[in-house]
């Protein structure tokens, strides 16, 4: 049998761990946390928030965080503490309450879910998932040129030799 899950401390970020890429919220208590959704996402939507990345809206909800995880793993991720000093618990709550139920803009790259929760807790709207991403597609593109120029240059050396 699991141990079960520590409840989380508010304001602490929680990374939900979604099929294909990861999902956050800002725990603000009593089992609730508030995260960026698309207009039309229904509670405990699981994969479904992929068509997050789809548009370009989003609204801030207040739901129970067992809702919001539904059968996906979960842990209270508070990664950038090292680097930033978070606001205190009080205001990031007080910040994140205050935003429930509006439409902000959303956008894969720069204004995610991540960018949201990281700007509620220390002030700094950063997205280590599209960082992380980035690189691996320019170290894989890196890799794709490196292998066309090997390819030219060996069929190039072929037909000399013919």
């Amino acid at each position: 049998m699991r141990a079960p899950i520590p409840e989380p401390n508010p304001g602490d970020l929680i990374e939900i761990f979604r099929p294909f890429y990861r999902h956050w919220a800002i725990y603000v208590g009593d089992g609730y946390v508030v995260h960026l959704a698309p207009p039309s996402e229904i509670p405990g939507a699981g994969a479904s928030s992929i068509m997050s990345a789809l548009t370009d809206r989003a609204i801030v909800k207040k739901e129970l965080l067992f809702d919001v995880a539904g059968s996906d793993k979960y842990h209270v991720n508070n990664k950038h503490d090292d680097k930033y000093t978070p606001l205190p618990p009080s205001k990031i709550v007080q910040r994140a309450e205050e935003l429930v139920g509006q439409e902000v803009l959303y956008k894969l790259t720069s204004e995610n879910c991540e960018h949201f929760v990281n700007e509620l807790r220390y002030g700094v709207s950063r997205s280590d998932q599209v960082r992380d991403t980035v690189m691996a597609v320019g170290i894989a593109g890196v890799g794709f040129a490196a292998a066309c120029v090997v390819g030219a240059l060996l069929s190039r050396n072929k037909r000399q030799k013919q």
